[in-house]
């Protein structure tokens, strides 16, 4: 889909070659639209050597059991993100240990993906409803049996297998922060 009109000043938007690749620009006040993208967030929570998953009751992937996750928000912390997303979802309260995996999905809305490990804090997951309609901490003998879709089975070998501890939350960086997240080894 190409972007007409400015989402500055409502001003037609024209074709431009910017570094090589074609990019739409204001006419007016040259704005440029760099792509169309989201971001979304995936959450691994182990709780007694089990694995908090959930089964989707929407599309895509109804009926599908994933780990919870969902979108940031424009203005939302991606560490808040997650933690928002399993709390949505489960009702279980968690914390950001380290960031896990990544996955990165050229296509039509730029997807990246960014799976954090967390820290089981409390709650018993109980389903929000709506994009979800059961919700529970499983074991991978138990996961055998279950529709786990491929994506979210990658996450748990990772989860499981992972030869580093990923990347973790830098609370005191040294460069300033202004409301940015910094993430290191």
């Amino acid at each position: 889909m190409s972007v007409n009109f400015c989402v500055a000043c409502g001003h037609p938007m024209e074709t431009r070659v910017m570094d090589g690749v074609e990019r739409r620009a204001c006419t007016s006040c040259g704005s440029i639209h760099w792509g169309n993208y989201s971001v979304g967030v995936g959450a691994l929570v182990m709780k007694d050597h089990k694995i908090l998953l959930v089964r989707r009751a929407q599309e895509p992937g109804k009926g599908n059991w994933t780990n919870p996750g969902g979108y940031i928000e424009q203005l939302e912390p991606i560490e808040q993100t997650v933690v928002r997303e399993v709390l949505e979802e489960t009702g279980v309260h968690t914390r950001v240990k380290s960031i896990v995996a990544l996955r990165d999905q050229p296509r039509s809305i730029h997807n990246i993906y960014i799976a954090f490990e967390m820290e089981y804090v409390d709650g018993e997951p109980t389903p929000d409803g709506v994009e979800v309609d059961q919700a529970g901490f499983f074991s991978v003998e138990e996961m055998k049996s279950m529709k786990v879709a491929a994506f979210t089975q990658w996450l748990i070998d990772v989860a499981l297998h992972g030869k580093s501890a990923g990347l973790e939350m830098d609370p005191e960086p040294i460069a300033p922060s202004n409301g940015s997240g910094f993430f290191r080894v």
